[in-house]
């Protein structure tokens, strides 16, 4: 049975609109370029993942540390540093990276409307400020949100944080996300329920388990569903 009047707050990247396969894009063009004598395209992507994970920490997230990542990964294989011509190539592949394109979800807008007529929408994405904010704009779902907040991370500290900035009660809250890691699991430790949408592209660093016996989380297969709960 719906109800009137919930909280619902968002993700962005992977649930409103496509992030992670764009860099997936990148990905495969970097390992189909990048030659080694030994080591394959499995063992590679798994020094990039390691090479990104460490940076993660130390940069963030989002595009300028995704081409940290790639140089330093050609560095750590060629054993050199780059020349100017592979620094060339490397910035043309994240050329879409770069200029921000999104592809939305299909009916996100739609159901974004739908829902906003029954309820409170905040959005919660993490990453670099300034280009999470550029795709949000170039998105056009900005104004279906009653706040906005950008974030460096999204641990359990954020959504205790967020329930105290809008006096959220969270019986009546739920995150709605693709991550396990940064939607799902942190929220539902802050006292939030949770919607798990999952996405076939979802970063592997976002990835791990989620309790299947946990009544708080909501498993739905694509976004359009959400107006049949809420």
């Amino acid at each position: 049975m719906r109800r009137k009047g919930q909280v619902l707050v968002f993700d962005a990247d992977d649930t409103l609109w496509e992030n992670n396969l764009l860099f997936e894009r990148v990905i495969d063009d970097f390992l189909h370029w990048l030659e080694h004598p030994t080591l394959g395209k499995a063992e590679i992507r798994a020094i990039l993942d390691d090479i990104e994970k460490a940076n993660a920490v130390t940069h963030g997230y989002g595009s300028k540390m995704f081409l940290r990542s790639l140089h330093d990964c050609l560095e750590r294989l060629r054993e050199r540093p780059a020349t100017a011509a592979e620094r060339r190539h490397l910035d043309g592949l994240v050329v879409a990276l770069v200029e921000h394109r999104v592809e939305l979800v299909p009916e996100v807008a739609e159901t974004l409307t739908a829902l906003g007529d029954r309820h409170d929408l905040l959005l919660l994405t993490k990453g670099d400020p300034e280009e999470q904010q550029r795709k949000l704009d170039v998105s056009g779902l900005a104004h279906h949100f009653r706040d906005i907040h950008i974030v460096a991370e999204k641990a359990v500290d954020t959504y205790l944080w967020l329930a105290e900035k809008h006096g959220l009660t969270p019986s009546a809250t739920w995150m709605i996300g693709n991550s396990p890691k940064s939607d799902i699991i942190p929220a539902r430790q802050a006292g939030m329920n949770a919607v798990f949408i999952p996405n076939d592209n979802t970063w592997v660093l976002e990835q791990t388990e989620l309790d299947p016996d946990d009544g708080g989380v909501l498993r739905l297969r694509t976004f359009s569903e959400l107006p049949n709960h809420f």
